[in-house]
């Protein structure tokens, strides 16, 4: 290939004087034709800090063997991750929105330093997902992104188990329903080995999405991680890279105005996580795409919630691969008129070519229930509210099915941390009719904006679902659910008036209305705000302490690289 397929290599590698270059580039494996190839970075996550990556280097391993079949020189290279998981209702969690920015951050590093051509990314949890999309837009050179799949649910006494079946049994054990042997055989039993999350939590959501917008292979979204269909995707991915390089199609290519607009209707329809509106702010500004929560408002109020998946409903992702996966769901959406079907994909074609020959997997089969008919939805609108008021001024985000109601109005219950919150829950000292508060626990506050899965789990297993809401300027697990707000701004440790809140204050969340409100004068909140004082930083050194300086409000998706 000539050196227009080469357009970052061609620098490194050609000429007298690259031979120190070459030299290096040897001592790795390039041989003389080498250097005349497209070079193509296979970026994994792999890693065994948790099971939803454990598999990951297999993937690459794939992804190499298929950019190299299709006449590109790959480059294998590895980046971090970190697990929610392990890390929910911990300090540590502290560091999981932040590992966002450092794998993007990373990933850009690498390709941009060695010259390579074009880019595979492999995740397969939460963070390093959209990170991988970050890092593509940001070095806007051929790529694709390779989602590692979902886990086997685990199954105890006939029940199909995840983990926010374990996070649910901690609160349950601690309300009586179950026993310690119990808790003990959920806990051995609910993670079966590799693969994401197996619900329709953050992973799922964010793979999904990814593949609407047009950034990942047709069915690469829904594949179970342990599957030859998820090895083959890998290889096919590696491929796919070569022939965009050879067709000059770049990620901002991709990643329009429209895809993800095409984005946000997959993951209202699915009843996808909250933290979605994080990630695919922070993707849009990575590819330069305008994009705002009042977006998610508007495209909500014309897009069903189908699909019965878990928290809030009764499947796991395996069901919905079973069943045949997003491509048919596609095809739905295009006919009704939700989708732009004109937007090119990593296929070198567009969306509705990419599902023009979905027939052989739609309609889903008959009597299965987990994707509803398009004119009978779970939910006729969106289950993300994007809510406003005077505890909300630049807005917030809630999943609100309507299983949970849709207002609830209730005295505020305050904690200053998660861990306050989890140990007032699981001993007695939150009650029907509360308003949960959980604050400075945002992107600065935290630093690093926790999910608050060990509250949420444990409202539901001591049966509080429907008695109690939760609001908080953290953010929420996708295996969430109840009468739940996250993501309020402008944060506490910055003057929100989140933190001018007190015991009692009696708070209204409407997501009828769309609407978050305090019970109190403009005159109490200005007297509230005027003895209000800026907290201490919890970090002075390190990654944490840069975050807190860098990162913008949640409402612009969190991101460490607006100037």
């Amino acid at each position: 290939m000539n050196s227009c397929n080469r357009n970052f290599s061609s620098i490194v590698v050609d000429g007298n004087d690259r031979a120190p270059n070459r030299s290096m580039l040897r001592a790795v494996g390039f041989e003389d034709e080498d250097f005349e190839k497209p070079q193509v970075a296979v970026c994994s996550a792999w890693s065994m800090v948790t099971p939803c990556n454990s598999h990951l280097d297999e993937l690459g391993k794939a992804s190499v063997e298929g950019v190299d079949q299709a006449g590109g020189k790959a480059v294998p290279f590895g980046t971090i991750t970190v697990s929610d998981g392990i890390s929910m209702g911990t300090p540590g969690m502290r560091y999981s929105l932040v590992s966002r920015e450092v794998i993007a951050d990373s990933i850009e590093t690498v390709v941009g330093a060695e010259g390579m051509d074009g880019l595979v990314a492999i995740g397969g949890c939460d963070k390093n997902m959209p990170a991988c999309v970050m890092a593509l837009a940001r070095l806007n050179r051929p790529g694709i992104f390779v989602y590692g799949g979902t886990i086997l649910p685990g199954l105890h006494k006939e029940k199909n188990l995840d983990i926010v079946s374990v996070f649910e049994a901690v609160g349950s054990h601690a309300g009586g329903v179950i026993d310690k042997e119990e808790l003990t055989a959920i806990e051995k039993k609910a993670i079966p080995g590799p693969g994401s999350c197996g619900g329709m939590y953050t992973a799922n959501t964010m793979s999904s999405a990814i593949e609407a917008l047009g950034m990942s292979l047709p069915d690469s979204s829904a594949q179970l991680a342990i599957s030859d269909e998820k090895k083959l995707d890998a290889k096919d991915a590696g491929a796919a890279v070569v022939n965009l390089i050879e067709l000059d199609i770049k990620p901002r290519d991709i990643m329009t105005r429209e895809a993800f607009e095409n984005a946000i209707t997959v993951v209202i329809t699915l009843g996808g996580s909250t933290n979605a509106v994080l990630h695919l702010l922070a993707m849009a500004h990575s590819a330069d795409v305008k994009l705002d929560l009042d977006d998610f408002t508007e495209i909500g109020k014309r897009v069903p919630v189908l699909c019965d998946l878990k928290p809030s409903g009764k499947y796991n992702m395996s069901h919905f691969v079973r069943i045949g996966g997003l491509r048919p769901l596609l095809k739905t959406l295009l006919e009704e008129g939700l989708l732009h079907g004109d937007c090119i994909t990593v296929t070198g074609k567009t969306l509705a070519e990419n599902v023009k020959d979905a027939t052989p997997y739609a309609p889903y089969p008959s009597g299965q229930d987990l994707v509803r008919p398009y004119n009978d939805p779970i939910k006729k609108d969106s289950h993300l509210r994007i809510l406003y008021g005077n505890l909300a001024p630049n807005g917030a985000v809630a999943k609100i099915t309507g299983k949970e109601g849709l207002k609830f109005t209730g005295k505020a219950i305050i904690f200053e941390s998660e861990e306050a919150s989890l140990h007032g829950i699981l001993e007695g000292e939150v009650k029907a009719g509360h308003v949960i508060v959980i604050r400075n626990e945002g992107p600065v506050g935290g630093p690093g904006m926790r999910e608050m899965l060990s509250p949420t789990s444990a409202i539901m297993g001591k049966g509080l679902g429907k008695e109690v809401a939760l609001i908080t300027d953290g953010r929420f697990s996708g295996g969430s659910h109840g009468f739940v707000v996250g993501h309020v701004t402008p944060e506490a440790a910055i003057g929100g008036p989140l933190g001018l809140l007190q015991n009692d204050d009696i708070i209204t969340i409407d997501a009828e209305n769309n609407e978050l409100s305090l019970d109190l004068s403009e005159e109490e909140m200005s007297v509230r705000k005027s003895n209000w004082k800026i907290p201490e930083p919890k970090e002075n050194r390190g990654v944490l302490a840069k975050y807190a300086k860098l990162v913008s409000s949640a409402s612009l998706g969190a991101i460490t690289d607006q100037f």
